[in-house]
């Protein structure tokens, strides 16, 4: 009898635990739905080529939103990083990157039989004296020498490829890398550098993660892109800027991701301006701006400032009305946006 008392008193301790275990876990699921659900935007600003303006654009977007709004910045440009150098920022965090492994040969344990430089296929190995050496830069990482040394001299030692960093700026934390000359692996540090950015903004809870996308349609662009609730495209009015921007086009809605387009320097090539309507009004792509040349552009990036601190400028006026045009955007309850068709077309 006592034994059947102790085993009931078991099993309704145990339903008790296994319930307020439940109740956490239900309690921690709906938070992060909260957070989630408070720092969903994620936008990102393309173009198929570069020096369309993007981080300029990038720049006016930030400090416009920023009135308002909490804000988390990227620069997913991590071959040539350079939104900072509109908002001087204040380094808080720098990281190695690593990404991958290089053969790395023991001189100590080294008989110079010459093995490894035989079944390298990268040319990576070199001679020196009676040893060898890896030239960490031609190393593939396959490790082919490592399984064929008899001496068992050479490991597979870590290979950083770059930098990331996470810095303070008037606006809000920006996260960016640079990537060393000569490395591959572009895409993957953007993902990085977007994750860390994305973690925070989850943290904090806040409105929008802007991200300064790179150029092209490559690995980096796809990296940046993923998960984008809006793809800003900045278009150039010119033979290739038409061109690329059908590309970039392409691989927005590739991956599902609404994308909206202006033209910067717009009046410099009415023509080709044109030719970027016709192709909105084809594809059915809300054309939401058209930013005018101005040499005020300059004078900001002179002393690293967006350009919408020149408020009466002509493309600060223009930057101003895209903002206006854009933050629907921000504001709607599904990833679609508002209307997508909806804009001033212009």
């Amino acid at each position: 009898m006592k034994q059947s008392v102790t085993l009931s008193s078991k099993v309704d301790t145990a339903k008790s635990t296994l319930g307020a275990t439940l109740a956490r876990l239900t309690a921690r699921v709906h938070s992060r739905r909260s957070l989630r659900t408070r720092s969903r935007k994620q936008w990102v600003i393309l173009s198929g080529k570069g020096g369309t303006g993007k981080t300029t654009v990038t720049a006016a977007l930030a400090h416009l939103a920023a009135r308002e709004h909490q804000l988390v910045l990227a620069d997913a440009d991590v071959d040539a990083a350079n939104l900072e150098l509109l908002l001087s920022p204040t380094v808080v965090e720098e990281h190695e990157y690593v990404d991958g492994k290089v053969a790395a040969i023991d001189p100590q344990l080294c008989t110079g039989c010459g093995e490894c430089a035989e079944v390298c296929r990268f040319g990576a190995i070199v001679a020196e004296g009676l040893n060898y050496r890896v030239d960490p830069t031609a190393c593939g990482g396959c490790a082919a020498c490592r399984y064929h040394c008899p001496a068992k001299a050479i490991s597979m030692v870590d290979s950083p490829t770059g930098r990331w960093f996470r810095s303070e700026t008037k606006l809000g934390p920006l996260f960016h890398a640079r990537l060393y000359a000569g490395q591959e692996s572009s895409g993957r540090l953007v993902t990085q550098v977007k994750q860390n950015a994305r973690l925070l903004a989850t943290e904090v809870g806040a409105d929008l993660l802007l991200i300064d996308g790179p150029p092209g349609i490559g690995c980096p662009v796809i990296a940046a892109t993923s998960g984008a609730n809006l793809a800003i495209l900045v278009a150039e009015p010119s033979v290739s800027g038409v061109h690329d921007l059908e590309r970039i086009l392409s691989t927005t809605r590739h991956f599902g991701v609404p994308a909206v387009v202006c033209v910067n320097k717009a009046d410099i090539n009415p023509a080709q301006t044109a030719q970027v309507k016709a192709l909105c009004a084809t594809q059915q792509v809300p054309l939401v701006g058209a930013i005018p040349f101005d040499t005020t552009v300059v004078e900001a990036m002179v002393h690293r400032q967006p350009v919408t601190q020149y408020r009466s400028s002509p493309a600060a006026v223009a930057l101003q009305a895209l903002w206006r045009d854009l933050e629907p955007w921000l504001e709607a309850e599904t990833e679609q946006g508002p209307d997508r068709h909806a804009g001033r077309h212009v």
